[in-house]
């Protein structure tokens, strides 16, 4: 597709929008790690409790990524993000409303089905309305518009706090996301493209055959334990990590998330600029994608091994390097034929989302064996804890060798 409008417009009139709306799908994703605290105090959570109300966010949002790539086909980007946001600011009311553990659940999911398209929207606006030499610029600005909603859920927020209460934060997020929502069904236009792969059941087809695809599963493990791991981690436990391990104070701790957020906007706007690079000299995406994986496990690793010396550094190398699965949905997409290119996207997030969903609510579980002392888990419940996510990169990474070894570049 070319552009059928001037730049500026394209830039107000599309780009910004969907960025708005990916802004907030991280932001409600990552805030939870400042305000959970804050939430355990006023309705008496325990480790299992928290991993649960904020990870069943992933539950709803991976679940929905299979029905939501034939919707995005049938129905177009605008309608389908704008009507779902509706249900994210209806999430969000209710957990500021909410007086117990099941609605709080009730409420984080529902805002996960309401953000699930916030990502995978953009990306198909992008290929409808930008001519695809400037693509990667394009997918690299609703990223990055990602990476600073994960920046406002942490030191705004904690300040946030000295003039609302978690309700509060939650109640203005609502008004947010509705706004958000008027603003996509106002503004985009729409331009409607052939649909992928004609009925129901043809595409449900196609999506059958991209889970019998070898490839797909030599790569989909490691990057769903890499990027599962990473909003896990990143999004509830790593600010309470940095409390309870660096022994950081509340203040210090949003710090250190906003320079763990700060790199990982970085790394999304460069991983895939570094991997075209480098694909001029002979190294395949798939290494590139490899390589930063294998960094983001040792990082991984230095958490659970209780390594606080510098957390500042270690929070902006497991930031930078959290991203680096990322690049795996263009290795993928390049795999496949382009009418089902969105599908495979929504199921490789399937396996990421899931994954999150069981090891933020699992990390919770085994935190939770030890007795928490004014608030505050013990170093070897996080030693424990972490340790899993650790490992499991590892042997993912061993079973995604073989997919780096014969990988060409590009």
């Amino acid at each position: 597709m070319t552009q059928t409008l001037p730049t500026s417009a394209l830039a107000s009139r599309v780009l910004l929008p969907f960025a708005a709306g990916y802004f907030l799908s991280y932001l409600y994703r990552t805030v939870n790690a400042v305000l959970a605290p804050e939430i355990a105090r006023g309705i008496e959570l325990d480790a299992g409790d928290i991993g649960l109300m904020t990870g069943v966010y992933f539950v709803t949002f991976g679940a929905f990524q299979l029905p939501l790539g034939i919707l995005l086909d049938r129905f177009g980007p605008r309608r389908v993000e704008a009507l779902l946001l509706v249900f994210a600011a209806l999430g969000a009311a209710t957990f500021a409303l909410a007086d117990s553990v099941p609605v709080l659940v009730a409420g984080r999911a529902l805002v996960g089905l309401g953000v699930a398209s916030c990502l995978m929207a953009p990306l198909k606006a992008n290929v409808q309305w930008f001519e695809r030499a400037r693509l990667p610029l394009m997918n690299g600005i609703i990223l990055g518009a990602g990476g600073l909603g994960a920046v406002a859920a942490t030191v705004p927020v904690q300040a946030a706090l000295t003039v609302l209460d978690w309700r509060g934060v939650y109640a203005g997020l609502a008004a947010l996301t509705l706004a958000a929502a008027a603003l996509l069904w106002r503004t985009v236009p729409d331009k409607p493209m052939p649909a992928g792969g004609g009925s129901l059941a043809e595409q449900m087809a196609d999506v059958v055959e991209i889970f019998r695809n070898r490839l797909f599963w030599r790569i989909a493990p490691i990057s769903a334990v890499s990027m599962g791991s990473f909003m896990a981690i990143q999004g509830l436990w790593a600010g309470p990590w940095l409390r309870d391990v660096a022994g950081l104070s509340p203040d210090a701790a949003a710090f250190g998330l906003t320079v763990m957020a700060v790199a990982m906007a970085l790394g999304y706007l460069s991983m895939g600029a570094i991997a075209e690079r480098l694909a001029r000299f002979g190294i395949s995406t798939v290494a590139v994608g490899g390589v930063g994986m294998t960094v983001f496990a040792l990082a991984t690793l230095a958490m659970a091994l209780g390594w606080s010396g510098a957390p500042l550094l270690l929070a902006a190398i497991y930031g930078f390097s959290g991203t680096s699965s990322a690049v795996n949905y263009a290795v993928l997409s390049q795999t496949f034929p382009l009418r089902v290119a969105g599908r495979v996207n929504t199921s490789l997030n399937l396996t990421m989302f899931l994954t999150a969903f069981v090891l933020q609510w699992g990390l919770g579980g085994v935190i939770r064996l030890w007795p928490a002392v004014e608030g505050r888990w013990p170093v070897e419940a996080y030693g424990v804890a972490l340790a899993i996510p650790a490992v499991l990169q590892v042997l993912g990474l061993l079973w995604f060798i073989p997919a780096a070894r014969t990988a060409r570049p590009g």
